[in-house]
């Protein structure tokens, strides 16, 4: 009779598409050789295996194994860095021993040995299991020099471009091949992105800042504020907050240079806030849009900030705002007037963890959680009003319904707008759960991905109900064919469905 086994395959990243299936036919000509039946696959798709936290199906499997109600007797893996690829190695023998503790053994198909515990397979896993986390430790370390010698190229290294800058295209030669738009990505290997200046009216801003910060000596808030009245926006099509506006007043990338490792987060491990002598940058590889002179001075300005308060008025002003607010975070601390920026209470105290415990204070994520989804039901009507304005601006009409927030759209279809916040799981994971109106039934759930930091949109997921057969929905960056055909990178195709132009609201 067949031993009853789980086959378990992970992949690390998107382009090893076929891994999982080579793993797959080692597998399963191992458990015909050796009279195993397999149950079922537990797979982990574009998942690092530097720990647990992110896996969720060797998760779901350890759980099954914790439950005693397990129906297989045996787990199938290709190799031991399939299981994973874990910096401490006792962590991986910690998982195989839970495992074997409740009487399911652990099989590496693709191994030279056999894992029956003997002396000889006991030495080998060990030694396997170091090699696996030490190359992970060896490829981290060629990728960030890799990445240090582009940036010292001049070639950016992924994110947005951010007010008044642009990302452009080039070729392997150095010839631009276009603008690229927001959400957009190079599709060739050997072509780079560099930043370029933006349009003449948004440099212009840029320097204005500037010029009110430094010579009128105004703070950020008040510029923020002068900025919102003139009706100007950022980037992502928003408000400007002191924090946004600190944000260009401190960018070295305004003067041209090409900065990269202000923080690191290698091997998954502690995130940490490098100090500016440590950073990697290229000086000039972009035309500046701030004179230099004028940039080192706002940077003065700033750094004076932190330098003329001492570690105890640091702290002292913390504890207020902690009194105040009922709870800490970086967003807080950049919106307070008068005081230095999240970033310097980072570089004086190491981190912002170390200055909340100095002063008493423990975060937890359900106070994280809270502080962004405060910020969301703020945005949702502004998001809702975008959209109808949005439709009414292409000849559609719309009619909102106050009590549901269902829209009538032309008189033909509703439709329901769910902001999705973003969440990263603690392997760095981005994922977005969405729970549709199944009591209203929409014809239509517009589902706006919020990005990483959740203050903007990052796309939208046009979602018919009568498709969508489950009340949430949940998503990662990549969700294959299936679910991506309703995904949009903004509501253009949306807005052509709007045929007339009128507006109203029912009471």
């Amino acid at each position: 009779m067949d031993v009853p086994a789980v086959a378990y395959v992970r992949m690390s990243t998107d382009h090893q598409k076929y891994s999982t299936e080579n793993q797959l036919d080692i597998i399963r000509n191992y458990a015909t050789a050796r009279g195993l039946q397999i149950l079922r696959v537990f797979e982990d798709s574009g998942r690092s295996g530097l720990r647990l936290d992110g896996r969720e199906a060797l998760q779901n499997l350890m759980a099954e194994v914790q439950s005693s109600r397990a129906d297989f007797k045996a787990i199938l893996v290709y190799d031991v860095s399939r299981w994973g690829r874990f910096q401490d190695a006792d962590e991986g023998a910690y998982h195989e021993h839970v495992c074997s503790r409740a009487g399911i053994r652990v099989h590496y198909c693709g191994e030279q040995f056999e894992n029956d515990g003997s002396i000889g397979s006991n030495l080998l896993k060990t030694v396997k299991r170091v090699m696996a986390g030490e190359y992970s430790r060896e490829l981290s370390v060629k990728v960030f020099a890799g990445q240090c010698r582009l940036v010292e190229l001049g070639y950016r290294q992924g994110g947005a471009a951010g007010y008044g800058l642009r990302r452009m295209l080039i070729d392997e030669h150095g010839n631009p091949k276009g603008e690229l738009s927001r959400g957009e990505q190079k599709s060739l290997q050997t072509d780079r992105v560099i930043l370029v200046p933006g349009p003449d009216e948004e440099q212009r801003l840029v320097q204005r800042m500037y010029e009110i910060f430094v010579t009128e000596g105004r703070p950020e808030r008040e510029i923020a504020e002068i900025l919102n009245a003139e009706e100007h926006r950022t980037d992502l099509g928003r408000l400007w907050t002191r924090a946004t506006v600190h944000q260009v007043l401190t960018n070295e990338k305004y003067i041209g240079n090409n900065v990269f490792a202000k923080v690191s987060f290698k091997l998954k491990q502690r995130r940490v806030v490098n100090p500016r002598d440590m950073w990697i940058r290229a000086e000039g590889a972009y035309p500046s849009i701030v004179d230099r002179a004028l940039f080192v001075r706002a940077r003065e300005i700033v750094d004076a900030r932190s330098r003329h308060f001492t570690d105890e008025e640091l702290l002292a002003a913390l504890r207020s705002i902690l009194e105040r607010q009922g709870m800490l975070s970086a967003l807080i601390i950049d919106e307070q007037e008068g005081l230095p920026s999240s970033s310097a209470y980072r570089s004086r105290f190491g981190s912002l963890l170390r200055a909340y415990r100095l002063v008493g204070y423990q975060p937890d994520r359900d106070y994280r959680y809270i502080e962004i989804n405060r910020a969301l039901r703020d945005a949702y009507p502004k998001t809702v009003a975008e959209i109808i304005s949005g439709i009414v601006r292409h000849g559609g009409t719309t009619v909102r319904n106050k009590d549901t927030d269902l829209v009538l759209v032309n008189d033909e279809f509703t439709i329901s707008i769910v902001l999705a916040r973003c969440q990263i799981t603690a392997a760095g994971a981005l994922r977005w759960h969405i729970r549709f109106d199944v009591g209203l039934v929409p014809d239509i759930t517009i589902a706006v991905r919020m990005d990483e930091a959740n203050g903007a949109p990052r796309d939208y997921y046009l979602l018919p109900s009568i498709d969508m057969t489950v009340g949430r929905l949940k998503l990662a960056e990549q969700n294959g064919l299936s679910l991506d055909a309703y995904r949009c990178e903004t509501l253009d195709f949306f807005y052509s469905l709007a045929s007339r132009a009128r507006i109203s609201e029912v009471a």
